[in-house]
């Protein structure tokens, strides 16, 4: 298939586009390569494909829509997935414009050149903040999602309301779907398996929000693609027995879903940092400080709507998990 992925230069969009290289699609991959962290790391992760005969890759921002509809006249794909966003909870309290014209303005755009370029399918990120100051484990994709406590989970909570509208409007399919704490080779260095990584390693003292009471459903870079492309080859449809009396927050009468992606396995904060204690090998300092704001206590997956729909749900423990993340770190740290 002919797949626009966007943030293919970015944690979990350059590992989809190596896996829908391997398989066969075509690629053509979307990414501002912006500075909210080091772009060396970017540029490190598009290496590992950008030459493949079947990418293509544009340096452009969603924000950009001449940009964005040049690209789905160019490559007329068939389907795309939205991986590019301003993330971070915590930025976002800095500097919240940057998520209106990213994830709102940025997806709008999507959608537009999704509905006018025939698009069978739009799969997108939506993310486990959106449950906010929800406090029933696990969380499930039927429960109201209506208290956000960070702009970042407002954002992600609107692209779910308008790909929603574009689906009914518009019959178009979409996906959304709600990562948790994904972890792994190449992440995110503003997230905490690569603070911790490089505080162990440097002996320094580790900031443990929460007083150390914080439980997150920790999932491993590859099972997130793995759930994304399970997704991706199952478009929407709508559900046969929806009730408009009754709403499911899952589904609709109109080709819409939207699934967790998680672990289905909270673990402890101190018991990650323990892991990565154990495979770096030394133990540091943790200074245990309040909850931060716009933090939530604890995140637990419920995955049962992904495994019913597409017969997947993640499955890397995190002692497996973590200890192919320091051997990762290790070797990337030695070639810098």
């Amino acid at each position: 298939m002919r797949i626009l992925v966007t943030g293919t230069a970015g944690f979990i969009g350059a590992a989809l586009a190596q896996r829908l290289l391997a398989r066969g699609d075509e690629v053509f991959g979307i990414d501002n390569h912006n500075s909210y962290y080091d772009p060396a790391l970017k540029e490190a992760r598009l290496a590992l494909f950008a030459d493949h005969p079947a990418y293509t890759h544009r340096r452009a921002d969603l924000a950009d829509a001449d940009a964005i509809d040049r690209s789905f006249a160019e490559f007329r794909p068939q389907r795309v997935v939205n991986l590019a966003a301003q993330a971070g909870v915590r930025y976002s309290q800095q500097n919240p414009r940057a998520y209106v014209q990213s994830n709102l303005v940025g997806f709008v755009n999507i959608l537009e050149a999704c509905r006018h370029g025939g698009v069978e399918h739009l799969v997108y990120a939506s993310s486990s903040s959106v449950y906010g100051a929800n406090r029933k484990l696990p969380f499930a994709v039927e429960d109201a999602v209506d208290h956000p406590v960070s702009l970042y989970a407002a954002s992600k909570k609107a692209n779910e309301l308008m790909a929603h509208t574009y689906s009914h409007l518009y019959g178009l399919p979409t996906t959304g779907l709600r990562f948790f704490t994904v972890y792994g080779p190449w992440g995110r260095p503003d997230m905490s398996p690569m603070l911790f990584a490089e505080r162990i390693s440097r002996g320094e003292p580790i900031d443990v929000f929460n007083h150390g009471n914080h439980s997150r459903d920790f999932t491993y870079i590859d099972d997130i693609v793995e759930g994304v492309i399970r997704a991706l080859d199952h478009p929407a449809q709508p559900d046969p027995v929806y009730d408009a009396e009754r709403p499911d927050a899952g589904t609709s009468n109109a080709p819409y879903r939207v699934y967790n992606i998680g672990n289905d396995q909270p673990v402890q904060l101190l018991r990650f940092i323990e892991l990565m204690e154990q495979n770096l090998g030394r133990t540091v300092e943790k200074r245990l400080l309040p909850m931060q704001p716009g933090d939530v206590p604890d995140t637990w997956a419920d995955v049962s709507a992904l495994r019913r729909d597409v017969g997947y749900a993640p499955n890397t423990p995190i002692e497996q998990g973590v200890e192919k993340f320091v051997a990762w770190y290790r070797e990337y740290q030695a070639k810098r």
